[in-house]
């Protein structure tokens, strides 16, 4: 258990007189990575990064709101190619692009360009694009009956 500091002494040299106690101790030998570089000391958002991926945060959800909107356009087609109907292409090309005039009529960050998405175009796209479903295999035929367990026979 750690001491509580004494009055009239320093936060910083009473914190650097515990570090030194601890030292002569030897509690700080045989710490697992001694000796080894920090690692990522490279790369500054390194630590920011593995925090939101512990939390299940993407890291896209830190973008600029137009960054976000164009990044979306740009997987649009690899979202639409797995909707079943036309009308679902549809409502979600109507909510990106409603999305889309909220932010140009919010006037903020204007140095970036987001344009709207054209749905007669994505609509086309789809209909090239998605996959071809095999027709349904034809319902099993009627098993048929020995004569004498058919309804209605005498």
């Amino acid at each position: 258990m750690t001491k509580r500091k004494p009055p009239g002494v320093s936060p910083e040299s009473w914190v650097e007189a515990q570090i030194r106690e601890a030292t002569n101790r030897g509690a700080f030998d045989n710490l697992p990575g001694a000796g080894k570089p920090l690692p990522n000391l490279h790369d500054p958002q390194a630590w920011l990064t593995a925090y939101l991926r512990r939390e299940g945060v993407e890291t896209e959800a830190l973008l600029p709101e137009p960054l976000r909107l164009r990044k979306e356009i740009d997987r649009l087609p690899d979202t639409l190619r797995t909707a079943p109907t036309e009308r679902v292409v549809r409502e979600v090309v109507g909510d990106l692009n409603t999305r889309i005039r909220t932010w140009m009529r919010n006037g903020q960050d204007t140095h970036f360009i987001v344009p709207l998405v054209d749905e007669a175009e994505a609509v086309a796209t789809w209909h090239t694009t998605r996959p071809v479903v095999p027709p349904a295999a034809p319902p099993y035929p009627p098993v048929k009956r020995p004569w004498w367990r058919r309804k209605g026979s005498s």
